[in-house]
């Protein structure tokens, strides 16, 4: 193979490290390096010299080592064997990453496990051509971005992983706040990246995370933002899950005329205690008394005992709390009455008077009950 006599850069513009393909050089053999570049050479297996921007000449003068690797006849000049190595050092700031597939952390704040996913960019530069090459190049023909991401995706994924959990429990957030702090958790994950990715002679430059987010079609994510959904639905309208739950409950019974009444009376009521209140138990009582007058049972009056207070039907004869006897009371205000009393005193109503043994209407002037023969006494005195 003939000997090379000038060697340049022909590589990619992403790459990294590129290594000239012929080994065959001479010491006249000429390496123009551009000024975003370094050379690294070696012969067998060793580094013997890096060289700079520039035009160089493989003479023992600019590479001293060489001497002691090859012989010299031929006045000076002679043919060897040795591998170039061009290593671009310019700022890279393009560089994408991401966690794919998907890390699964359990939110702290809604205690559900969803996929978690996080991408974003970082630029690099090498700092040290001797340390990249023998530290991570290695024997690769060219080395470019996408090696270095697959070579530190272990590394970047880990890191990721303890950080955002980390602050999802630290700030006691959901996953789906995340993205309120991207900016702290770049911060932190630069740090803890860069003292690993210098000990490859690399600098890492404005380490990015552009999102960290929840893929869209996964179950747990669709219910948990459900869930959202309808709690800020129902903080809008001013009421709890416990009341919804009630309502939805009680629209179901009304849907089922044949049941309402029953599911009422088998212990709803029981429940609306735990989360409802009082005055919603009042309403759901109007409710369920609607709806056993849809259902054709109509609900017994009730009055009040006049010595004792309890409540009575209409038609008892005696108090069942007290043994008082129950009077007449005006049907119009529920005041007490006797018998003598054609109009309510506390309101002017018109009363019909009844006999005090069988309860059926007499008239004013009766001395007996024609139902009974109840004694009436005269215009129907009563004690």
């Amino acid at each position: 193979m003939a000997i090379v006599e000038v060697v340049k850069y022909n590589g990619k513009p992403n790459t990294m490290a590129w290594k000239y393909p012929s080994e065959e050089l001479g010491t006249w053999t000429q390496v123009i390096v551009n000024e975003t570049q370094e050379v690294v050479f070696v012969k067998e297996g060793k580094v013997l010299d890096v060289l700079g921007a520039g035009r160089h000449t493989l003479s023992t003068d600019n590479i001293p080592l060489l001497s002691k690797l090859i012989n010299l006849p031929f006045g000076g000049k002679s043919p060897f064997t040795a591998e170039i190595w061009y290593i671009n050092k310019i700022v890279t700031l393009d560089v994408k990453w991401g966690t794919a597939p998907a890390i699964q952390l359990q939110d702290p704040k809604y205690h559900v496990f969803v996929p978690v996913t996080a991408f974003g960019q970082f630029g690099i530069q090498v700092s040290d051509s001797k340390k990249f090459l023998t530290k991570l190049v290695g024997t690769l023909p060219s080395f470019d971005h996408d090696v270095l991401v697959k070579y530190f995706r272990g590394l970047l994924v880990s890191n990721a992983k303890n950080v955002i959990s980390g602050y999802l429990v630290k700030k006691d957030i959901s996953i789906l706040e995340i993205n309120a702090y991207i900016s702290e958790i770049s911060e932190e994950l630069e740090k803890k990246l860069r003292p690993e990715i210098e000990k490859f002679g690399i600098d890492l430059v404005n380490f990015y995370v552009t999102s960290i987010e929840s893929p869209e079609d996964d179950s747990a994510v669709i219910k948990l933002k459900e869930a959202l959904a309808r709690r800020a639905e129902m903080d809008i309208v001013g009421y709890d899950y416990g009341t919804a739950r009630s309502f939805d409950t009680l629209e179901t019974a009304a849907k089922n005329e044949g049941t309402g009444a029953n599911l009422m009376n088998a212990g709803i009521g029981l429940g609306m205690g735990f989360g409802i209140g009082g005055q919603f138990g009042n309403q759901m009582g109007n409710v369920a008394s609607k709806m056993n007058t849809n259902t054709g049972t109509k609900a017994k009056e009730m009055i009040k005992c006049q010595k004792c207070g309890a409540d009575v039907e209409e038609n008892q004869k005696f108090c069942s709390a007290c043994g008082a006897k129950i009077g007449n009371f005006c049907k119009a205000c529920g005041t007490r009455l006797n018998k003598k009393q054609k109009y309510c005193p506390e309101c002017g109503a018109l009363q019909i008077l009844v006999c005090p043994n069988c309860k059926k209407e007499i008239d004013e002037n009766a001395k007996f009950c024609p139902e009974c023969g109840e004694k009436l006494g005269g215009k129907n005195e009563q004690e």
